[in-house]
């Protein structure tokens, strides 16, 4: 249990951990008065579309899944973080290289699969917007190359991708100014996004799945550990704890 919960430690508190720090509201903000324009309109907009959705503006906590074949990115809320999480909005990834599997080395050109959370807002960045992922996370130090793991994942702007997740500009407004508000709140210090590579529940993307991992055991056997999360917020519209064991694994304590 010590080796479990020493690997997995910052899953557990990074993908979960809630902070009673707000946050400095400039920090978000692009440079710039047509930033600063774009950021005031995205933000009465999410808050008109909340109200119709008859949703809690702005939520005390957020949570993005993405489904690689599915080229989907979902963002879910909470008004409360005590309250089961509730649907916003399903946005389209409008490009994406690599294939199945996760990423294992720089220059692979894949995008991860498994659990990450948001360090990193760039009001300012090449792509419009961008907000930057975790990766390499626990699982990945251990699996990935230990030289080359690869870095610089982002979901973000524009429509290009050597391992990123792109949703053009307009909805990357959408998902970084709502990001923002959910920071600057203070109860969700950081931002779980979860990773898969279909969503396991429709059949013609698991079909599609089951015939690319056919002749590979790794892969199944990938598949079945972060399933586990996926299945399990599902029925729960709640995260699990995720931790990290020796060999690389997900571990979900309570599952």
């Amino acid at each position: 249990m010590k080796n479990l919960l020493f690997v997995g430690f910052a899953s557990l508190v990074l993908l979960l951990g809630y902070s009673a720090t707000s946050q400095n509201y400039n920090a978000f903000r692009p440079e710039g008065t047509g930033g600063e324009v774009m950021y005031g309109k995205t933000e009465d907009s999410l808050r008109a579309e909340f109200e119709r959705k008859r949703l809690t503006w702005p939520p005390e906590a957020m949570f993005i899944r993405s489904f690689k074949y599915d080229r989907q990115l979902e963002v879910w809320v909470k008004g409360n973080i005590s309250e089961p999480y509730k649907l916003f909005k399903t946005y389209k990834v409008c490009m994406q290289s690599g294939a199945m599997g996760p990423k294992r080395m720089e220059g692979d050109y894949q995008v991860p699969e498994g659990f990450y959370y948001i360090n990193e807002f760039n009001p300012n960045s090449n792509y419009h917007l961008s907000l930057g992922l975790n990766y390499p996370n626990a699982s990945d130090r251990i699996l990935s190359d230990t030289l080359r793991p690869g870095s610089a994942i982002y979901i973000h702007g524009n429509c290009v991708s050597t391992g990123c997740i792109p949703i053009r500009d307009l909805p990357m407004e959408e998902v970084y100014v709502l990001a923002a508000n959910v920071k600057m709140q203070g109860f969700q210090d950081f931002i779980p996004v979860h990773v898969f590579p279909v969503r396991y529940n429709n059949r013609k993307s698991l079909e599609y799945l089951n015939t690319q991992i056919k002749d590979n055991k790794y892969l199944q056997d990938f598949n079945k550990n972060i399933r586990e999360a996926f299945d399990y917020f599902e029925q729960k519209k709640q995260l699990p704890i995720i931790l990290v064991n020796q060999q690389g694994e997900y571990v979900y304590p309570g599952i």
